[in-house]
């Protein structure tokens, strides 16, 4: 049952609240807050798909009807028709963040040219598990912006531990993060770059290595992460940990 703002105020002073007291109550209604929501100009991203072996299509679009219905968010998005076909990558030029998931694609050279320049102007990039090698023709993306070392992965069928590195916890985008397990064949990482920050670990029986972490790239904000199996995008860790990146490196917070 909805109740309008005079009738809420009176309930208010029955109560035994002040008309004052009551009033400043009355603000922070349901119907207020829905307002004030509504208000916040939605946060531009433009999703980069392009890894069939992640189902990367499927995830993301999920993702997005997800964290569109909770946060002041708009997706626009790049989806993959073929290795060499990434339509949709003119939404660069007025998106806020870039959320790469991409592998070994090779679009043509105009194509991978907007993925460049976006990079390389020290713009806001959210890249996830296969973004490490997203572009055949520019395999020197991990090391260059997302300051990663990939160098394959461990075999499958063991779970994953993942774990907040030490010193992290207090990081914004692990705000509502808590440990958790995934499926996901851990990525080998063992020289990430010494300006990242590292967030998270992931640990299997003998083997630790770094699953996510932010820096700096031409100024701007980068967040990695090796996670992203399909497994992943139904754990409310993860799509934590993600809308939380996604906001971060646009220097916004999370307002649902």
């Amino acid at each position: 049952m909805k109740l309008n703002r005079r009738r809420f105020i009176g309930r208010l002073a029955q109560a035994g609240l002040g008309l004052g007291a009551a009033s400043t109550l009355a603000r922070f209604s349901p119907t207020v807050f829905a307002a004030k929501s509504a208000s916040v100009k939605p946060l531009q991203l433009c999703m980069v798909s392009g890894s069939e072996e992640y189902k990367s299509n499927e995830t993301l679009a999920a993702f997005q009807e997800w964290a569109e219905k909770k946060f002041p968010i708009k997706c626009s998005r790049a989806f993959w028709k073929s290795k060499t076909e990434l339509p949709g990558l003119d939404a660069l030029e007025s998106c806020d963040v870039m959320l790469l998931f991409t592998k070994r694609l090779e679009p043509p050279s105009d194509q991978l040219d907007l993925v460049k320049k976006y990079c390389l102007a020290g713009r806001p990039i959210v890249g996830l598990r296969t973004a490490s090698h997203a572009f055949q023709k520019w395999l020197e993306l991990d090391h260059l912006i997302l300051g990663g070392d990939y160098h394959g992965h461990y075999g499958s069928g063991q779970t994953t531990k993942v774990s907040i590195a030490s010193g992290a916890s207090d990081h914004p985008i692990l705000e509502g993060v808590e440990p958790f397990e995934t499926p996901s064949k851990l990525y080998k990482n063992p020289h990430i770059a010494e300006d990242t920050t590292l967030l998270l670990n992931g640990t299997i029986p003998e083997h630790t290595e770094p699953v996510a972490w932010t820096r700096k790239n031409h100024g701007g904000r980068v967040f990695y992460s090796s996670l992203g199996g399909p497994d992943d995008f139904q754990k409310k860790e993860f799509k934590t940990l993600l809308t939380n990146a996604i906001f971060w490196t646009a220097e916004r917070k999370p307002i649902t």
